[in-house]
């Protein structure tokens, strides 16, 4: 498993990075035109539709969502309480619920929404599997749900890092979740930022499924889900203290190399 794909280093490192969030990850790496053609793929059509944000952040794909779904209708939940504590500062999402909870064992009832969204969070997500299992339990038969996550970049020093870092998964991975998980009329969209040119592999999907039935996924989801408030020996500190150090290192070099390979790119016309 990746340096950052347990819960707890996940907590800690939302802890120092929601301070800068909306400043320099979004603006880089999760834009409004990018979250704008993800958003289209989940069939916001209506005002009333009821709507979970899971592993919702800061609220950056919340505020696309209320753009088209009534804020009142719209639930955001996430793990980490520093980033649902930035969101509460958004005026948009006053009216939104917000749930303190785990997107791989929602707190939350079955068959109760109309649309799932979850963005930037199934990179972190320990078991993937048992996410969008949740994510069909959840929703309504007829009910849509929209993942967004990251591929596996093409630059083998980029791949390199993903691979220490955190998860990955393939267009195939992506695709054999949701069908697993029951979900139907699976589709993939290709949404990236305008500085990305590597033309060797995608940037990030957006993948969607409609609920058929009513009920819980008919995938059983492997293992039983992390205990964040599970207490540590001193042999699992030190272990975690390790994976948390390497694991923020390999995300702070990812950054800056991830801008210079896009930019060697853009003035290299792609080659």
């Amino acid at each position: 498993m990746r340096l950052i794909q347990h819960k707890k280093e996940t907590y800690w490192f939302y802890r120092f990075l929601s301070t800068g969030y909306d400043h320099w990850v979004n603006p880089l790496f999760w834009t409004p035109a990018m979250r704008s053609a993800a958003l289209d793929a989940a069939r916001l059509d209506e005002r009333r539709l009821r709507t979970l944000d899971a592993g919702a952040g800061t609220g950056f794909t919340t505020e696309g969502i209320v753009e088209r779904v009534d804020a009142a209708c719209v639930t955001m939940l996430d793990q980490s309480p520093h980033q649902l504590r930035r969101a509460e500062h958004k005026p948009a999402l006053a009216s939104c619920a917000k749930v303190l909870g785990d997107a791989e064992a929602l707190p939350l009832p079955t068959d109760h929404f109309d649309r799932y969204v979850s963005a930037g969070s199934i990179e972190y997500w320990p078991a993937p599997e048992r996410g969008i299992a949740e994510a069909y339990r959840v929703l309504r038969p007829g009910g849509v749900a929209l993942v967004v996550g990251p591929v596996p970049p093409g630059d083998r020093i980029l791949r390199a890092l993903a691979e220490l870092w955190m998860l990955f998964p393939t267009e195939d991975q992506y695709r054999e979740w949701f069908e697993r998980a029951g979900f139907e009329d699976i589709e993939l969209v290709t949404v990236a930022p305008g500085w990305y040119r590597d033309r060797r592999s995608r940037y990030a999907v957006a993948v969607t499924g409609r609920k058929p039935a009513a009920g819980p996924s008919p995938l059983a989801p492997p293992g039983a889900t992390e205990d964040l408030r599970a207490p540590m020996g001193v042999r699992r500190r030190l272990v975690f203290a390790g994976r948390f150090v390497l694991g923020s290192l390999a995300g702070a070099v990812f950054v800056p190399v991830g801008i210079a390979l896009a930019l060697r790119a853009r003035l290299g016309g792609g080659r």
